[in-house]
């Protein structure tokens, strides 16, 4: 068995499977991290590599997902030797960000010398 520290970030709207998710974070001992986010050390069978594929079928086995849910997980990982943190969702995909155009851009932007 390997054991794994995650962050799990998930948003499955008003009418998701709140009690599938949240039996399957207390079986996992999950800590709350702030809304709708969650820290575990995820316990699988399997290697760094296979992490992301055992956590989805086994949250799958557990949580009745609909279309529009997402789960994001946050984990360290091994790249040609070197530790990384990285995110990827593993239910549903990026959407736009809500904050999109409250910022200032400069548009007076010139490339190369003048």
């Amino acid at each position: 068995m390997s054991k794994k520290a995650i962050w799990i970030s998930y948003d499955l709207g008003i009418k998701g499977d709140f009690p599938g998710l949240y039996a399957w974070l207390d079986n996992n001992d999950a800590k709350e991290a702030g809304n709708s986010v969650a820290f575990l050390n995820y316990e699988f069978n399997g290697t760094d590599a296979e992490l992301l594929s055992t956590l989805k079928k086994d949250l799958e086995k557990n949580v009745a997902f609909k279309p529009g849910d997402r789960v994001y997980v946050v984990r360290m990982r091994l790249d040609e030797g070197v530790q990384k943190i990285s995110g990827k969702f593993i239910i549903g995909n990026r959407r736009a960000s809500p904050w999109e155009g409250y910022g200032q851009k400069d548009t007076d932007i010139s490339d190369g010398d003048e």
